[in-house]
């Protein structure tokens, strides 16, 4: 596969012009990274309890919520688990 490159003109930049264009290089290929090596990092489960205290709430709060499709819980076998990407998107940020 041909890897496209931009090709710039040194000759007629000023120094500026050349830190911006080094600086907006190196900025794309960090973004390019972190968007790759957060795909590959493990999403984290946490236990009913964890949870729990995560969002400072007893269990049958926690249950309630998860039957009442606030929170989407997971199960392996007879142990329920909670994303905490997914504990984090519910959080609604209130309007004044």
């Amino acid at each position: 596969m041909e890897e496209k490159t931009q090709s710039i003109q040194l000759i007629q930049l000023t120094p500026t012009e050349l830190i911006n264009a080094f600086e907006n290089s190196v900025n794309r290929k960090l973004e390019e990274f972190k968007t790759s090596f957060k795909a590959n990092s493990p999403e984290e489960l946490l236990s009913r309890s964890e949870t729990a205290n995560l969002l400072k709430i007893n269990l049958s709060t926690l249950w309630a919520w998860s039957k009442g499709n606030k929170l989407k819980s997971y199960s392996i076998g007879n142990r329920i688990y909670y994303k905490r990407s997914e504990i984090m998107e519910s959080i609604v940020e209130l309007k004044n």
